[in-house]
């Protein structure tokens, strides 16, 4: 059987083993989803987002590109967001980047990778924002997994800055955005705490989309 194959058949086995566990479970996913988790990641295969979340089918909406990237001009993500906050109602959003991501280290260095560019640029703007703390870092893995939380911290940030969530949360008190960094060599998440109501509050000072007059009350 080739490796190709081999997936249905993995297919088949995963079927029988949710109906043996629940003989009701397809029947319930293909009514609705209520997830009350939207998370962004990287599209890197050794990062399973549901898995390493302890979660289940129906329970994380989920969006990946390359080095988790929530970038205003990408339309995919700007519609992720969208969707998840103004359709599904998530109570969480989450920046999940992950050490030894390729698309971070790849920006870390001197290279032409042609169509990549443009979007690993994002991440050298991070690096730009961070330059003096980064470059304080002696030891370059050190600094690579630094970039890598930063990175995250910023995207969040991204994600903050987004109409649909701050309308949201406005008349709701959710979603609250969070930053997390995966560990691929422990299997460990690491919660990088992120201020979620400080930094709102700060980036309604020129972000505010809400017609609250944030603006005006510097």
């Amino acid at each position: 059987m080739s490796d190709y194959q081999q997936v249905f058949e993995n297919n088949k086995q995963w079927v029988a083993s949710k109906l043996n566990t629940d003989a009701d479970f397809f029947k319930k996913m293909a009514t609705t989803q209520h997830p009350k988790y939207l998370c962004i990641g990287c599209c890197d295969s050794r990062v399973p987002t549901n898995e390493i979340m302890g979660m289940d089918a129906g329970e994380v909406f989920v969006h990946r590109n390359i080095a988790n990237l929530v970038c205003n001009a990408d339309l995919s993500v700007m519609a992720s967001i969208n969707y998840a906050v103004l359709q599904l109602n998530v109570e969480h959003i989450v920046v999940c980047g992950h050490y030894s991501c390729g698309g971070v280290k790849k920006a870390m260095e001197a290279e032409d990778l042609g169509l990549l560019n443009p979007w690993l640029r994002n991440i050298r703007d991070v690096y730009r924002l961070h330059m003096d703390e980064l470059n304080a870092i002696k030891d370059e893995h050190a600094r690579y997994n630094r970039l890598v939380e930063l990175n995250v911290e910023e995207q969040c940030i991204n994600v903050i800055k987004t109409a649909a969530v701050q309308k949201s949360y406005l008349a709701n008190k959710y979603p609250v955005v969070h930053g997390w960094v995966y560990d691929i060599k422990s299997g460990i998440l690491k919660d990088l705490e992120i201020d979620f109501e400080g930094a709102l509050h700060e980036i309604q000072k020129i972000y505010d989309l809400t017609g609250s007059g944030m603006m005006q009350k510097k």
